[in-house]
């Protein structure tokens, strides 16, 4: 089953995020005051922890949720195996994926910090088409 490990928050881009209990995702917005909310299509990212697992396995210690700067760390799904335009229920949620992965422009924090980023090729974003709650534990779901 796939499902929600953790909620993730920063008040600047390009640092790790801190994990929060609730998170309130509004809709055509995101994660409410995070840094990456907006009218845009990158409201909210996404990474498998499968993938922090990855970077894990090179001998880097001490990746907590959020350290790739994801809002929402996941677990039991190939966040990138999913179509652009898939949609998510997401704990009261639906988010529809915009973009699988991103470029790397600058070497940002978490790359220097992590010493490499799982990020640009396995984490996706997603635009908030319903609002609401999502907390650690919810379920993901695709719908069809």
């Amino acid at each position: 089953m796939a499902k929600v490990l953790s909620i993730n928050i920063s008040s600047k881009k390009g640092i790790p995020k801190d994990p929060i209990e609730i998170g309130e995702f509004m809709e055509n917005f995101g994660l409410k005051n995070d840094s990456h909310g907006g009218d845009w299509h990158r409201q909210v990212s996404l990474l498998g922890q499968e993938s922090i697992e990855k970077i894990k396995a090179m001998g880097v210690e001490d990746l907590t949720p959020g350290r790739f700067a994801e809002n929402i760390t996941t677990e039991g799904i190939k966040l990138y195996e999913l179509p652009i335009g898939t949609r998510l229920q997401i704990g009261d949620t639906v988010q529809e994926v915009t973009q699988i992965g991103k470029e790397c422009h600058s070497r940002c924090a978490i790359f220097h910090t992590v010493g490499d980023c799982v990020m640009p090729k396995e984490g996706i974003f997603t635009k908030v088409l319903k609002g609401g709650i999502v907390k650690a534990g919810d379920k993901i779901e695709i719908i069809k």
